[in-house]
């Protein structure tokens, strides 16, 4: 078990896609997306593994629950520098972590 101090280490925003392109040199199919968390902490760059339920067009736009206090983490070229919340579905594919209502950029899950 932890306490609610070693939940609060753990940065959790809500973010924005701006940006969604495919990055084919990646092991495994994944976008790159560029996420506006709000004026304090602007825009962060990732990686995810969330091509059989997303396509580009459709990311562009959408909110989305991010950890943003991880060290940033060299993929090939890419360097990521939030993780992106999501669960599996039944066939193990991402399901995205949103917002049931649109809330201001850089909010705080508590």
């Amino acid at each position: 078990m932890i306490d609610f101090a070693d939940f609060l280490k753990v940065d959790i925003r809500v973010g924005q896609i701006i940006t969604a392109l495919p990055f084919p040199e990646a092991g495994k199919p994944a976008y790159k997306l560029t996420i506006d968390f709000g004026p304090d902490l602007g825009a962060k760059k990732t990686s995810a593994q969330i091509t059989k339920h997303y396509n580009p067009e459709t990311l562009t736009g959408t909110f989305v629950l991010a950890v943003v206090n991880f060290p940033p983490k060299q993929i090939g070229k890419f360097m990521s520098e939030v993780l992106v919340l999501g669960v599996p579905d039944d066939m193990g594919e991402v399901v995205l972590l949103q917002p049931s209502q649109e809330v201001p950029l850089g909010g705080r899950v508590f």
